[in-house]
């Protein structure tokens, strides 16, 4: 009876573990940074978490336009084994077509060095 108690304690620490660690704050920050507009110029919604600590999530902006973001936060096994020494990712979004405000392909707000370097615009 107390090897199962230990074991079901163990696996339940281990999978509560597995969720990411970022607050909301950080998340918008991070996702600001991202797509070059302050915090509170956009919502987040549709969040969804895969294992390994990637969260995806949608973007929407006031002026309409919108986006798909990914991120990876440290998960709580994975600050617990580095003494809380993992970082959490820069957010990565990607416009959607079809916002209302869609930009063409050569405008300054979707165009930048790396996109001209992969010749999407």
């Amino acid at each position: 009876m107390y090897f199962r108690t230990i074991t079901t304690f163990t696996a339940l620490a281990l999978l509560g573990g597995c969720a990411a660690t970022i607050d909301q704050g950080g998340i918008e920050q991070r996702t600001a940074q991202a797509i070059g507009r302050p915090v509170g110029q956009f919502t987040l919604g549709e969040r969804t978490e895969e294992t390994g600590g990637r969260l995806n999530y949608t973007v929407n902006t006031r002026d309409g336009a919108a986006y798909t973001c990914y991120m990876y936060s440290a998960t709580g096994f994975q600050r617990a084994m580095s003494f809380g020494q993992t970082p959490h990712s820069d957010a990565i979004c990607t416009p959607m077509a079809g916002g209302s405000k869609a930009r063409p392909a050569g405008s300054s707000e979707t165009c930048n060095a790396l996109m001209r370097a992969a010749k999407r615009c």
